[in-house]
């Protein structure tokens, strides 16, 4: 029966429309939540300078007494910061190795650890289980705790309700730049670099003095970041200046090394924050693998308990600075951090500068010392209130043991104390609660004797709080009590730009001679002279021919001007190494030239002078001169646009080495012969209105050729085409050779 029963009981399915919900509306109920929980609750930190998991942690070890306390094992620690961060143990752990002195990932550890917890520098470097490792709190967070049992931050739940624990710390030190923080939310991420503490304070300390304190003070003040690896910052002062105000941009820098001249032999010992060991040695040992880095023997990682040492065995002969400047240059040994200053402000996500970070916490920082003071005036306050009430018993001890003695009911004595002695119910309270062997007047008149020093006391925390200037000379005070108690030297050494040496990729170059082939239709041949020897017949496409061919060294510069009117750069050394039976290397493909774009003018080795210049011929009949000195380029330049002006189709370009005459020949096959001194100079390379006519044309003709060797096909044309000015009109070129004009005499 139960069978059957069961068997009628069968899951209906009811046929149900789909569920249709628009994207922006899922995203908005669904994943906006979660990204602003990443961002506020996890990845930004607040404006003390921590995250949220430090936050919990650091809490939870001060509330276990490990502030003044012995170190306990770090497992204990996890266990109790699970009571507010449920995210997991390891995940507790791992923040917290990262605050350990062990770790040396900061300049102020915040945890005094005792074991193995790897290192900074390190990928893999592994901490140790937290069963074997102990941790205290080091003397230090005595700063970032100060005022915490003064109601001077919020206190909110934990995650379940069972337990309140702080929003913010009240750190008394602009923690947010003393402390590095790196964190990725969900679009949007954090990137602190950390500062020197005396610097940040005394930053601090011009800003309360002067609040219109600029940031070019700033920058004399904090003069750039400091690193708990060491190193060398690589100082620009503007664009120092720029991370200063915006709080965005990249920082270079540098390891720091010494050379061993008897082991031949570069120990580098401190290395840039953003990198570790591990990614330098691999940067490496992929150069030496390329057979790159031949001038190296062997490299190994020497860390021991001396601290950090990467050991690099030179080759005999071996240049260790120029060496150290090819390393900086292509591994991690020089390397940017990229500061991207996102800070967590009353809940909100903000990008400020050094500045603007600073005004932030001082503005934080002041909201804590008022509710610091005003909860010790409000102590001081009932205190003094109490006390003036016990000195109303003074007047008649006796009554008040009477009143005491003669009240029947435990309920009625506060009552009746206060109707005695015309006091309120909190005095009535203290005066009831006095022990028996107290009631004499040399224990009373002591308490009483406490009321001039808190009325004292009280006086002076008004004043501090209704005076913005003595709660500023207070602040100032602190910071200074702190930056000399805890301030250290800088670790990473400042060095200017224009004092670092920049790695020339010439010396990579190989330096040998070679013959350069290059043909009408783009084809660039570099073949060396030994491989030249047997072979002078080169191989081309059909139809297309060598236009130029010369001697050359692989470190040439070479430029090419396209019919696009842009100029490309490049280097000899670009382009491999060919044979003559091979078509050789295409070069708008080599250079990525745009869409049927192709060379007009190629130049090996141009001056940059501005007495040298370059001459274009267009088929509208005009042309211009422009120096040379127009396509010089800062840095490593691989393209120019606009190179010269497009107005018309581009028919020479010439390069000029002389003033010799240039034959220009139209459609109508009329000729001129002019000298390049004729041809105005242009003051900009793309200007059309310096362009002037160099030859006369009639509609619908145009110029179909320049020549420079034009005396082979055209003897008579020094005589008869040659002009002295232009614009010049045409001669209509002869089939047969003139006459001689000169006179011949019979003798």
């Amino acid at each position: 029966m139960a069978k059957a029963k069961k068997q009628e009981e069968k899951i209906k399915y009811v046929e149900r429309e789909p569920m249709i919900q628009p994207i922006t509306e899922t995203i908005e109920t669904n994943y906006m939540p979660y990204a602003v929980s990443v961002m506020v609750s996890r990845a930004i930190p607040e404006i003390d300078g921590f995250k949220p998991a430090h936050r919990k942690l650091l809490y939870t070890m001060y509330k276990m007494g490990l502030l003044n306390g012995r170190r306990t094992k770090s497992a204990n620690i996890v266990g109790e910061t699970m009571k507010l961060n449920p995210h997991g143990d390891m995940a507790i752990y791992e923040t917290m190795v990262r605050l350990t002195t062990g770790n040396e990932s900061l300049l102020h550890p915040f945890v005094d650890s005792k074991g193995g917890f790897g290192k900074q520098y390190s990928r893999d470097m592994a901490f140790a289980a937290s069963r074997y490792t102990e941790a205290k709190l080091d003397s230090f967070c005595q700063e970032i705790f100060t005022g915490i049992d003064k109601n001077a931050v919020d206190m909110v739940d934990n995650y379940d309700g069972t337990m309140k624990e702080p929003r913010l710390l009240p750190t008394s030190f602009p923690n947010i730049l003393v402390s590095p923080n790196l964190g990725i939310a969900v679009g949007l991420a954090s990137s602190i670099c950390s500062f020197n503490l005396i610097e940040i304070c005394d930053a601090a300390i011009a800003l309360l003095r002067s609040p219109r304190t600029d940031i070019e003070k700033i920058l004399d003040i904090v003069k750039a970041p400091d690193f708990p690896g060491g190193g060398y910052v690589v100082y620009d002062r503007e664009q120092m200046k720029k991370v200063y105000e915006t709080g965005k941009g990249p920082i270079k820098l540098r390891a720091k090394y010494k050379y061993d001249k008897d082991a031949n032999c570069i120990e580098i010992l401190e290395i840039p924050y953003s990198t570790t060991i591990e990614a330098i040695m691999k940067e490496m040992s992929d150069m030496f693998k390329a057979g790159k880095l031949k001038e190296v023997v062997d490299f190994r990682d020497e860390i021991d308990f001396d601290g950090f040492k990467l050991a690099i065995d030179l080759r005999k002969g071996t240049d260790p600075e120029q060496l150290m400047q090819k390393l900086y240059k292509f591994t991690p040994l020089e390397d940017n951090f990229p500061c991207n200053f996102n800070v967590l402000v009353d809940g909100s996500p903000k990008q400020l500068g050094v500045k603007d970070i600073l005004c932030e916490w001082i503005k934080f920082r002041t909201g804590c010392l008022r509710r610091e003071f005003t909860f010790d005036l409000d102590k001081k306050q009932r205190r003094l209130h109490l006390l003036l009430g016990l000195g109303k018993i003074l007047l008649d001890i006796d009554k008040a043991v009477k009143i005491v003695r003669e009240t029947e009911r435990d309920d009625e004595v506060v009552p009746n104390l206060m109707v005695g002695f015309n006091v309120d119910k909190d005095q009535a309270e203290y005066i009831a609660d006095i022990k028996l062997r107290h009631l004499n007047r040399e224990y009373i008149m002591n308490r009483l004797a406490d009321i001039d020093n808190l009325q004292a006391e009280i006086a002076d925390i008004k004043a501090l709080l209704g005076d913005e200037l003595k709660m500023k000379s207070f602040m100032i005070k602190q910071l200074g009590d702190i930056k000399k108690k805890y301030g250290k030297p800088r670790k990473t050494e400042v060095i200017s730009s224009e004092n670092v040496k920049e790695f020339n990729k010439e010396i990579l170059i190989e330096d040998y001679q070679a013959w350069l082939f290059f043909t009408k239709d783009g084809y660039l041949k570099k073949i060396t002279q030994q491989s030249l020897r047997g072979n002078s017949e080169q191989k081309i496409k059909e139809d297309d021919e060598i236009i130029y061919e010369a001697e050359i060294s692989n470190k040439d510069e070479v430029i090419f001007f396209t019919d696009k009117a842009q100029l490309y750069f490049a280097k000899m050394s670009d382009f491999e190494l060919s044979k003559a039976s091979e078509l050789g290397v295409y070069v708008p493909k080599k250079l990525n030239f745009d869409d049927d774009e192709k060379v007009a003018y190629m130049h090996v080795n141009p001056s940059y002078d501005e007495n040298q210049n370059v001459i274009f011929f267009y088929e509208n009949g005009k042309a211009v001169r422009v120096p040379m000195s127009q396509y010089q380029t800062q840095g490593a330049r691989k393209k120019l646009k606009k190179a010269y002006s497009d107005a018309s189709k581009i028919v020479k370009i010439v390069y000029e080495t002389s003033d010799e005459y240039i034959m220009m020949i139209n459609s109508e096959n009329k000729a001129i012969l002019i000298r390049p001194s004729l041809i105005p100079i242009k003051t900009t390379r793309t200007s059309i209105g310096t362009v002037v006519f160099a030859m006369n044309l009639k509609k619908n003709q145009k110029i179909k050729k320049v020549l420079l060797d034009y005396q082979k096909k055209y003897p008579e044309a020094k005589e008869m085409y040659r002009k002295i000015k232009i614009p010049a009109t045409g001669v209509l070129i002869s089939k047969k050779k003139p006459k001689d004009p000169q006179l011949k005499i019979d003798i």
